[in-house]
């Protein structure tokens, strides 16, 4: 099948009905094929947030009726964040992705002077990694860990893990709104030369960090767990936080763990995590909030951090590619 028999566009009004049936077989295999956590949008609850502009889709439309579409929003951080690509059966899936690609890089032209791309490539996603790097990306790849509730190995390993006493000026606590200010320095420290700050490029300034932060503890990327968030302290100032919040109904997630670097090396990670874990192995025995699970990712070549995950009983669920494309020249 030619090019000439497919047409790519933004999804109008116009479109909205007819694109009811392909959207819907991607919420079919959101779970399953792509790795989502929770149900996505239901289809009038997308449909309304395309209307409030809170995100695009670029549909592919054959013989007038849409069997591919892309997803992307440019507002809820500083890059463009492309956050699907699905079709509908494998016809000429590369030749699909190649069109729906085209006009997504057309369409945020402008803003891709001053903002990346971000791409994770969950679930089917990472069979078009090959495609999209003749457009220039580049890949990092995450590794996903899940410490399960009631799995009684991974219990018995947070349970009995050696801990060094803390030596003396530091200790551990939960957070408390006043550490905000030495979060944010924190996390930007120790994260604005990573591969994060590839791909998510607010790490790369203080205000952009501020942005993170301020959207993890005011509940924008799930229910932030204040008392379940550990903080190291030298000297009562804040050197090192674990931050946790709820990314699905019974999802725990641990989205940032820093410590200051003249901290580092003295096992202080293995501490802020062991008491974030316990305390929610200890609500959800306790019947205080139910678990199904922690998670947690990080990059498949940070060995040093898989190695401390597996320590305290997390273990590898599945890797994907974390797509990224720098500012347009």
């Amino acid at each position: 099948m030619s090019e000439n028999n497919y047409e790519v566009e933004l999804l109008g009004e116009n479109s909205y009905i007819i694109f009811k049936g392909v959207y819907n077989d991607f919420r079919s295999k959101a779970v399953s094929e792509y790795k989502f956590e929770l149900e996505p949008l239901e289809y009038d609850e997308f449909i309304d947030a395309i209307k409030k502009d809170y995100m695009k889709c670029v549909i592919l439309k054959e013989n007038d009726i849409p069997t591919a579409f892309l997803v992307y929003t440019t507002s809820i951080s500083e890059a463009i964040e492309l956050n699907l690509i699905h079709c509908l059966g494998s016809e000429d899936e590369i030749l699909k992705i190649k069109m729906l690609i085209e006009k997504f890089l057309a369409l945020t032209e402008a803003e891709r002077m001053t903002k990346v791309i971000s791409y994770p490539m969950l679930g089917h996603q990472s069979v078009f990694t090959a495609d999209i790097s003749k457009f220039g990306f580049k890949f990092i790849g995450l590794a996903v860990l899940r410490f399960l509730m009631g799995n009684a190995s991974s219990e018995r390993i947070l349970e009995n893990m050696k801990l060094e006493e803390l030596p003396q000026g530091y200790k551990i606590t939960g957070y408390d709104d006043s550490y905000k200010d030495q979060a944010v320095n924190v996390i930007h420290e120790c994260f604005k030369d990573t591969q994060d700050a590839l791909y998510d490029t607010r790490y790369k300034t203080v205000e952009g960090t501020r942005d993170i932060i301020n959207k993890v503890v005011e509940n924008i990327y799930g229910e932030f767990l204040p008392e379940v968030t550990s903080v190291l302290l030298y000297n009562d100032n804040p050197v090192g936080f674990a931050f946790a919040n709820i990314t699905g109904g019974k999802i725990a997630n641990i989205p940032l763990v820093a410590i200051l670097k003249e901290h580092r090396g003295k096992g202080f990670s293995e501490h802020l995590l062991n008491r974030s874990i316990k305390t929610i192995v200890d609500w959800t025995k306790l019947g205080k909030k139910t678990f199904s699970e922690v998670n947690v990712t990080t990059e498949t070549n940070n060995y040093k951090a898989l190695k401390l995950y597996r320590r305290i009983g997390f273990r590898e669920d599945f890797c994907y590619p974390q797509a990224y494309l720098t500012q347009k020249k």
